[in-house]
């Protein structure tokens, strides 16, 4: 018997596909809303992961380059020793350098910049790739010493902001220096992490020259090693060998393997969020997708009505038009496919100003399959309801009715295999996300948002029901037409509802954001940061500052750099995954001790210790990040100091109000914790009243006065700041407008899915006297109507999204900036009315007579 059962089944499945080709002949009439709104999701979905697998391809493949060597050892404030530099040396060449941020200047002391300033060997650098300069010269060329004055390669952007070109001398800290060439490309970039300032690269005996290098100094110097056995298992053993043999030293350790870190892990988290917009815009298609299906079946009653007429069962008539869907689903995904093949190559030049990695263009079919699989996925959910519906109808009342509206609901089978394949779908989404709980939120908020997108568009409709009659009729009908069976409300309310939710969310994040950035950061910081005073100049830069800005306030502490390296006696290497991924675990942090609270900050537990204390090393600990890694009072954290390990009880814990941009720092110790080690000194200078022009004498009295300190005029700071987030709003703008592009599309497949009954509606109304005029006011009130309840939903959703984004999550205070809700209320009523009226104006038109007799 089973055979049997299989036998006829197939025998059903050849007739379907027989059918469902023979019906396929005329073309895709019908179908192309579905294509747009598939093709879009999936090109989205493809392209933002074929783009971060070409990202990824490049920093693997060119690990070494990026990292400028096959691994990379960095201490902070402090030289390799002899013995470590012998360790090193025996695996290859060792290329040693040092960055450090400080102040470039004229030689009359006119102008003055803030740099990155790297200090390189010309003898070994670069170990691989290429160092492009224009002109192009020899390394000794370029660095070397001439009468005094040593070589510098600097970017086009700080020759502008100094005034100067290739040939001019400049000052950086006591020497001096010619621009030698111009600074095109720096082979290992990536790895040097984001820099605030423009690149100065000099030789290392420059530095030595320059008297940068002081006790204490925020210097971070790297050994590049070029290794003479360049297999994994001798990188392996030298990793190995650095971290324990030498765990002591307190360096960190890079392979090229893992070249850039931070730059890998934005580009994960920037790629997931960009992934599940593309997703939205996907689910988003999938409204348009079944508006489009139910509009293809509708067209096709009296041929399901003839099947049935002559015996096709209901389990056929579903078979031969989701045979249909799926081949049709297929080529709106391989549109989108071919669309995300070709996105890393048509994206590389513009992406090569944003990231100094070069693409690994190709074809990436993991990110295509992923992409294929979601559109496979939204296709079915969206679909199988309306053909369910389709079967169920009788021949008669398929022949009797106007459409599909009149049918029952679909067998509990149909809505079994959604509710799988939905769930199919947001565990693919959650599982594949790098951060698990963002993908949970993502798709219980999607859910959500259908939820209660179904409910106001319920609302809508119950309000309309029970408005009071008007008078007018255009508005009557209007009114009518919002509540009617077949209405467009349900559509337009959620695919709208759903693309200006997230357009509203995504432009009052931006919007407080930039208004935290421009207006209240700058009110609450302070003018200037002062890095690197040296402890015998800190009194004289005192007097300096105060004689220069007598109004000002000055703030200075001491600060040191270190890293942590145990937690409670635990290794950091044996601690948790989620633990070692925190930010204040990753590299090293800026620590200083006070006998006193530091201000901007309110003890939460425990207790501070007295000024005059003496006994085992303690340490006070943000409350926040102390929750994250699971540190309580009385535990025990290890740092590693100058090379030096100390071991501190968590005395405290506290809040730090880091919005104020004052002086802050994760830990603070007892000043008996590091006696007699050297350091320099952090300070601030905060005046209300300062105009621009003091500030700038200020700074110039500084930066002549101290050639060694760095000043860092916080204005600037915030203005690359602020460049940076216009960059990002651009990128996740133009990934919102596809989930917009998407709800244009579904608005569209609304109108044609309710193209038949409008027609029959106004051929009726003409009939019994309407005139074009009243017809099209109709439909326009109808239109702004349900845009503007649409518009004033997404204006509140996005509102509460936007407030929990920024108070939950970045912890910032919150604005509803008008403008923003004006401009989407706007944008939602126009969109609704125009597509409204360009899909009902051939409507308009038509002949009664000619209608009412094919009727």
């Amino acid at each position: 018997m089973p055979k049997l059962k299989m036998g006829g089944l197939i025998s059903e499945l050849r007739l379907a596909w027989r059918f469902a080709l023979r019906e396929m002949r005329g073309g895709l009439k019908g179908f192309y809303i579905f294509i747009g709104c598939i093709a879009l999701g999936v090109a989205a979905i493809g392209a933002v992961h074929s783009v971060a697998s070409a990202i990824k391809g490049g920093l693997d493949s060119q690990g070494a380059i990026l990292l400028g060597g096959d691994i990379r050892l960095e201490l902070n404030q402090r030289q390799a020793t002899e013995p470590e530099l012998a360790f090193l040396r025996e695996y290859g060449t060792v290329a040693e350098g040092a960055s450090m941020r400080s102040m470039a200047r004229l030689t009359d002391g006119s102008n003055q910049a803030l740099v990155e300033a790297k200090s390189i060997d010309p003898s070994y650098y670069p170990l691989y790739g290429l160092l492009e300069t224009q002109p192009t010269r020899e390394t000794a060329e370029l660095f070397g010493q001439q009468d005094g004055v040593y070589g510098a390669v600097a970017p086009d952007i700080l020759l502008q902001r100094l005034g100067v070109s290739v040939g001019d001398e400049i000052l950086l800290g006591r020497a001096r220096f010619q621009i030698r060439s111009m600074l095109i490309a720096e082979p290992d970039a990536a790895s040097e992490g984001f820099g605030f300032a423009p690149r100065l690269l000099i030789s290392n005996e420059a530095l030595v020259a320059s008297g940068l290098n002081q006790p204490g100094a925020m210097i971070e110097f790297s050994y590049k090693i070029r290794l003479s056995d360049p297999s994994a298992a001798a990188l392996a053993a030298l990793s190995e060998r650095a971290t324990h043999e030498f765990a002591s030293s307190g360096w960190s350790v890079r392979t090229r393997d893992n070249a850039s870190p931070a730059l890998r892990s934005n580009v994960d988290r920037f790629s997931q969020f960009l992934a599940l917009v593309g997703l939205t815009s996907l689910v988003v298609g999938g409204v348009g997708v079944a508006n489009a299906v139910r509009a293809y079946m509708d067209s096709k009653r009296p041929v399901i009505a003839t099947f049935k007429s002559l015996g096709a069962s209901g389990h056929l008539i579903f078979l031969i038009y989701i045979t249909q869907v799926v081949l049709v689903s297929l080529i709106a995904i391989a549109i989108g496919l071919g669309i995300a093949a070709i996105a890393p190559p048509l994206l590389k030049s513009a992406l090569q100003t944003f990231i100094p990695v070069p693409l690994e263009t190709g074809i990436y079919p993991g990110a295509l399959a992923l992409a294929f699989t979601f559109g496979i996925l939204v296709t079915l959910v969206f679909t199988i309801l309306p053909l369910g519906r389709a079967r169920e109808i009788p021949a008669a009342s398929l022949f009797r009715s106007m459409g599909l509206n009149m049918a029952g609901r679909p067998r509990r089978s149909y809505f079994i295999s959604a509710a799988v394949i939905a769930l199919g779908l947001a565990v693919l989404a959650i599982y594949l996300s790098s951060d698990r709980r963002l993908g949970f939120i993502f798709v219980a908020s999607t859910l959500l948002a259908f939820i209660v997108l179904r409910q106001v568009a319920h609302l809508i409709e119950w309000i309309a029901r029970r408005a009071p009659h008007s008078r007018s009729t255009p508005l009557r009908l209007a009114v009518g037409n919002i509540h009617r069976p077949g209405a467009l409300t349900p559509s337009v309310v959620l695919s709208l509802g759903l693309g200006l939710t997230l357009l509203v969310a995504l432009g009052l994040i931006d919007a407080n954001l930039r208004n935290q950035i421009t207006s209240r950061l700058p009110q609450q910081a302070p003018n200037f940061f002062f890095v690197d005073i040296q402890s015998s100049e800190v009194d004289r830069f005192s007097r300096l500052v105060s004689e220069n800005a007598p109004e000002g306030a000055l703030m200075r502490v001491p600060m040191l750099r270190g890293r942590i390296t145990a937690l409670n006696g635990t290794q950091t290497a044996d601690l948790p995954e989620n633990v070692r991924a925190n930010w204040v675990m990753r590299g090293d942090r800026g620590i200083t001790y006070e006998p006193d609270i530091p201000e901007n900050s309110v003890l939460t537990q425990g207790e501070w210790w007295p000024k005059d204390y003496s006994g085992e090393p303690l340490v006070s600990f943000v409350a926040e990040e102390a929750r994250e890694i699971g540190l309580d009072i009385g535990d025990t954290i290890t740092v590693n100091v100058l090379g030096r390990e100390i071991t501190a009880r968590v005395a405290s814990l506290r809040e730090v109000k880091w919005e104020s941009l004052g002086i802050n720092f994760v830990m603070v110790f007892s000043p008996n914790s590091f006696a007699g080690a050297p350091h320099a000194w952090l300070a601030t200078l905060s005046d209300d009243q300062a105009t621009p022009q003091q500030e700038g004498r200020i700074l110039n009295a500084v930066t002549r006065t101290f050639p060694t300190v760095t000043t860092v005029r916080v204005k600037d700071a915030l203005d690359v700041v602020n460049d940076l987030i216009r960059q990002l709003a651009a990128a996740v703008r133009a990934a919102a407008s596809v989930a917009i592009v998407a709800s244009v599309l579904v608005l569209a497949g609304a109108l044609a899915a309710s193209n038949r009954a409008r027609v029959h509606d106004a051929v009726v109304l003409k009939t019994i006297g309407a005139t074009r005029h009243m017809l099209m006011r109709a439909y326009v009130l109808e239109y702004a109507l349900i845009g503007a309840a649409a518009s004033i939903f997404a204006l509140l959703a996005g509102a509460v999204a936007a407030w929990f984004v920024l108070t939950q999550v970045m912890a910032m205070s919150f604005t509803l900036f008008w403008q923003v809700a004006a401009a989407t209320l706007v944008f939602g009523l126009v969109l609704t009315v125009a597509l409204g009226l360009a899909g009902t104006w051939r409507i308009l038109g038509l002949k009664a007579a000619p209608i009412l007799r094919g009727f």
